[in-house]
């Protein structure tokens, strides 16, 4: 039946003069996601962007893809018809029957953004709400101006006329690609692909950092990781790179060098500068961690801040406020939940102190990290590392 999705952009058409920027870069990402179904379009016109089957039995698929994009704030699957009052009365009439078969309560809404139409809106609704009414079986359709259960949405606009019954949620948030680019900490777990995807929500692109210990994490535990960023690449559209850093040789000088209870500060600070110098070689601004407040030692405010400091460039971490309820939640959402729940170790898991300090000390920290030739360990641990680009199945 549809062959045509109305798309609303909400906040980017509070962008001022760059607006038209983000919406260019919203409709690049649009088609970039939906070029493997054969024949559709995308098309701008004011306020709006538009979606154009070849076929409506692409509709499904279509709409799995563009739910899935940032920057869209709804979509409507319309049906467009003449520029005449008969014929937006039979639209909305056949709209109404598709939309609530079995019957029930309604209520037509008009939106005249063409004022050369000769009727204003309310004109119009009250013209196609009669229509319906002489047109129904007996009782059973109810017009219900305060809480129908559904709306028949009449617009007319420059480009054509449009009826629909369906406003659906898109993801929101800016185009991918629009407001820069950080690291990802890519971890196995369940905090660092919400993060991810947070992210991105916010028009960041990342590329990913993930840890291993191998042989202490076998190939389960890298597949689990490649696995968590094809789906967060099919937020993005396109390939997502992630750097498979060799961590085992660091983790062993800590083990053997350093307090027990300091070990999770020391490693993370050692991945902090490590992710840096990547972000720096690669042209990203930020790190991107999963980390949330109070969750474990390593995400207490102290800890934070003793691990935080061997960096100069920002790190954000877009679930430091929320539970661990709230954030299984998205992830569970998002289809990364089922993949982190895997029972594969990663390298945090990996020599773990029984009593890991939660109150560490910048100075006790930096007196322990003389014991290491932090240089060498980190130049060897890139030289052993590789990247790979996952893309979205």
């Amino acid at each position: 039946m549809y062959k045509l999705l109305l798309i609303r952009y909400g906040e980017l058409g509070l962008k001022g003069k760059n607006k038209i920027k983000f919406i260019e870069k919203l409709a690049h990402n649009m088609r970039q996601m939906l070029k493997k179904i054969e024949g559709v379009k995308v098309r701008h016109t004011w306020g709006r962007l538009w979606v154009e089957l070849a076929d409506a039995s692409q509709l499904d698929e279509c709409m799995a893809i563009v739910r899935k994009i940032f920057g869209i704030y709804s979509i409507s699957p319309v049906v467009e018809c003449e520029r005449t009052l008969d014929a937006m009365k039979e639209a909305a009439w056949q709209e109404l029957q598709h939309a609530l078969p079995e019957g029930g309560s309604f209520k037509v809404r008009t939106k005249r953004a063409d004022k050369s139409f000769p009727m204003d809106s309310p004109e119009i609704s009250r013209e196609i709400g009669a229509y319906i009414l002489t047109h129904m079986p007996e009782n059973k359709y109810i017009p219900d101006m305060h809480n129908p259960q559904r709306y028949v949405d009449v617009e007319i606009r420059t480009e054509g006329v449009f009826v629909y019954s369906q406003v659906i949620p898109g993801a929101k948030g800016l185009p991918v690609g629009c407001s820069g680019k950080g690291m990802l900490m890519l971890s196995g777990g369940i905090d660092s692909p919400v993060a991810g995807y947070m992210a991105m929500k916010r028009g960041v692109v990342f590329e990913a950092v993930h840890f291993e210990s191998f042989p202490f994490t076998g190939e389960q535990a890298k597949q689990k990781v490649i696995d968590l960023a094809k789906v967060l690449a099919q937020y993005k559209g396109s390939g997502i790179k992630v750097h498979m850093v060799h961590f085992t040789d660091i983790q062993k000088a800590i083990r053997m060098n350093c307090p027990e209870e300091y070990g999770i500060t020391l490693i993370r600070r050692m991945m902090f500068r490590i992710v840096e110098k990547l972000a720096l070689g690669r042209q990203a601004q930020v790190i991107y961690t999963g980390e949330c407040v109070g969750q474990v030692a390593s995400q207490t405010l102290d800890s934070m801040f003793v691990i935080n400091n061997v960096v100069k460039i920002p790190v954000l971490r877009p679930c430091v406020g929320m539970d661990k309820e709230e954030i299984t939640e998205i992830a569970q959402r998002i289809g990364t939940y089922e993949i982190s729940i895997r029972p594969f170790e990663d390298c945090c898991t990996i020599f773990l102190p029984e009593y890991p300090v939660i109150h560490p000390s910048l100075r006790a920290a930096e007196e322990y990290e003389k014991a290491l030739d932090i240089e060498a360990l980190i130049q060897d641990c890139l030289q052993q590392s590789s990247a790979i680009t996952v893309y979205p199945e």
